[in-house]
């Protein structure tokens, strides 16, 4: 099962629009050094928590959501900041998966979307749409750099 990147999209800060890059650098205990979250840490001397390091979301869940809602839904709408194309993101859970040449993700947890995210979009309907295909939770292992079209590969051995 392998994949690629879509999209990368970060937030500059708080409550600002996710914007889209064509490339992010992916720091281990930072998450994307773009992102409003690895800003902040930084600046502070501070870690960000595992399960805020780095957010991904299936373009075909973005999709399929948008066809059934008949909305314009976006990824950037999702609040993720990858969206990948051709990867069971729900899969990698507590394994391990590389983007590209360099970088290496750990899945921690499901991104189960919340009410604040449909109330951002302003798309009734969205929390209950995307149950299950919210996307993934991820830390970096391994920093690089990530960009559009990068393979997204599962490793062999499942994470500790």
């Amino acid at each position: 099962m392998h994949g690629v990147v879509d999209c990368i999209h970060v937030s500059p800060a708080e409550g600002e629009p996710m914007r889209e890059v064509d490339r992010a650098d992916a720091a281990r205990d930072l998450g994307l050094r773009a992102d409003r979250y690895a800003r902040e840490a930084a600046g502070a001397g501070r870690v960000v928590p595992a399960k805020q390091q780095v957010t991904l979301i299936e373009a075909e869940a973005i999709e399929a959501v948008a066809a059934e809602l008949r909305v314009d839904f976006t990824a950037a709408m999702s609040r993720r900041n990858i969206a990948t194309r051709g990867c069971r993101l729900n899969t990698l859970v507590g394994r391990t998966f590389r983007i590209g040449g360099d970088v290496v993700l750990r899945g921690i947890e499901l991104c189960h979307p919340c009410a604040g995210l449909e109330r951002g979009a302003g798309i009734s309907g969205l929390t209950r749409a995307l149950a299950a295909r919210g996307g993934l939770r991820a830390e970096v292992v391994h920093p690089g750099g990530i960009r559009r079209g990068d393979a997204v590969v599962p490793c062999d051995v499942p994470a500790p």
